[in-house]
């Protein structure tokens, strides 16, 4: 993006774009400026084809603590909209990371709450230092789920397990976040940046195209019968086997080297 970002940090480094959210006085709640810089943000990164993977995190001690419901006049439209136009804003934010066609990391550290916490369960793989806390924080504010905890949860843990996240809002470690099949790896603070980003190399070094389609596939597979999973495998892998990555593939495991894919 060429535009200077008032709430988030954009880095890039061989392939991986780290989005931090960067309001750490605030714990990185987010404002209506950082919903729309992180739509803007998702929509910049998932059309260059330089960009392969991108890892979402927050700026000192938290990932992200939620809305801010300090400028609830302001939650994610234009300020002063109605909240129903706002919250429909606020859904495209999480519908465009829903449908990112590039492998996503949360890397998390100190708290994820409430659309913090759904933003995180939004990305693809969660990685989360042992000093991480999550909490749908939701109804402690009078509120219900947003950002779509209420698609992911029974999705990712089952409905009574999401019905308990919800109800009590109750905060829970990483272990626990763990145990409960929430994240996918709980590493000490002090690895969390060295793991995530050796994740992040191989995923960048990966075929574009391929994972693409998988990530495509495995999201659209709760909604498609055997039929239709196995039909849309077909037309995912009859664009892969007529790609150059498949073929750089091929090659390079019959010259036993490493491929180089670029996503064509």
């Amino acid at each position: 993006m060429s535009t200077e970002l008032e709430t988030l940090i954009v880095e890039r480094s061989e392939g991986v774009v780290t989005v931090t959210m960067n309001r750490p006085a605030r714990k990185n709640a987010a404002n209506g400026v950082m919903w729309r810089e992180l739509l803007a943000t998702f929509d910049d990164v998932a059309t260059d084809r330089n960009d392969r993977v991108m890892v979402m995190t927050g700026a000192g001690d938290a990932f992200c603590s939620g809305a801010d419901l300090g400028s609830s006049s302001d939650v994610a439209g234009r300020p002063g909209d109605p909240y129903l136009v706002q919250m429909r804003a606020l859904g495209d934010v999480a519908m465009r990371l829903h449908r990112f066609p590039k492998p996503t990391i949360a890397k998390v550290g100190g708290v994820a709450a409430g659309a913090g916490m759904s933003l995180a369960l939004g990305c693809d793989l969660v990685v989360a230092s042992d000093t991480a806390r999550f909490s749908e924080i939701f109804s402690k504010r009078g509120l219900s789920v947003d950002f779509g905890s209420s698609w992911l949860l029974p999705r990712m843990i089952g409905l009574h397990r999401a019905k308990e996240l919800a109800f009590f809002a109750d905060i829970i470690n990483a272990d626990q976040a763990a145990e409960f099949g929430l994240v996918n790896r709980v590493v000490p603070a002090a690895d969390l940046d060295g793991f995530v980003d050796g994740w992040a190399k191989r995923l960048a070094a990966g075929p574009p195209l391929a994972l693409s389609m998988t990530k495509s596939l495995l999201n659209n597979s709760f909604a498609a019968s055997m039929d239709e999973a196995l039909e849309d495998e077909a037309r995912a892998q009859s664009v892969n086997f007529a790609s150059a990555d498949t073929a750089e593939a091929i090659s390079a495991f019959v010259h036993k080297r490493e491929p180089r894919f670029e996503g064509r």
